[in-house]
């Protein structure tokens, strides 16, 4: 089990619990076609940003495979909440998971998808035992692979047109991560 003390601090960054007042904070990042380009679901509106919060409030921490720990980033300066990370426990029996991140477009270029996205590895590895952290994303999210790869994550697959999604076939490239590899970059 992982349940996290909150807020877990790193050098820049407060990674804690969304909360109901992030909802403003949250819908003006989803509501934008260039940050849900990439992801499952389209531009929401401020209801469907509201219940998508309303069942992400509960992600804190991780007890049996399917459940998520979901944080928000928020800027130590200024309170801010600039994205989102998650962790998501995949496997119980291969001790798996997976890491995710979505940072506000105003906010790329700085690194807090990157400082946030590690301590997620860490607490999967160190506090979990996890054996393996997968990261998943579209190939044309050039972006995002290259957090990856700056990760510490090895490209370990690139699946073509594997799903349907937003009208049209999308391919995957698949990065992971062992402990073995984690303990060697301590």
């Amino acid at each position: 089990m992982l349940a996290p003390s909150f807020p877990i601090e790193t050098e820049r960054l407060r990674l804690r619990p969304l909360q109901p007042h992030d909802g403003d904070a949250l819908h003006d990042m989803e509501s934008r076609e260039d940050v849900t380009r990439w992801l499952y679901f389209d531009p929401r509106t401020p209801e469907e940003s509201a219940e998508s919060l309303g069942r992400r409030v509960a992600r804190t921490h991780l007890t049996h495979e399917g459940d998520s720990l979901e944080l928000g980033i928020e800027l130590a300066e200024t309170g801010d909440l600039v994205g989102t990370v998650i962790l998501m426990y995949r496997s119980e029996e291969h001790r798996q998971g997976e890491v995710g991140f979505v940072v506000h477009p105003r906010h790329h270029g700085r690194g807090y998808a990157r400082e946030a996205a590690t301590e997620m590895l860490r607490l999967g590895f160190e506090e979990l035992g996890l054996h393996r952290i997968v990261g998943r994303c579209e190939p044309r999210n050039e972006a995002s692979a290259r957090l990856l790869e700056r990760l510490g994550l090895r490209r370990e697959a690139h699946l073509i047109e594997n799903e349907w999604v937003k009208g049209e076939w999308q391919s995957e490239l698949v990065y992971a991560m062992l402990d073995r590899e984690w303990q060697a970059r301590a």
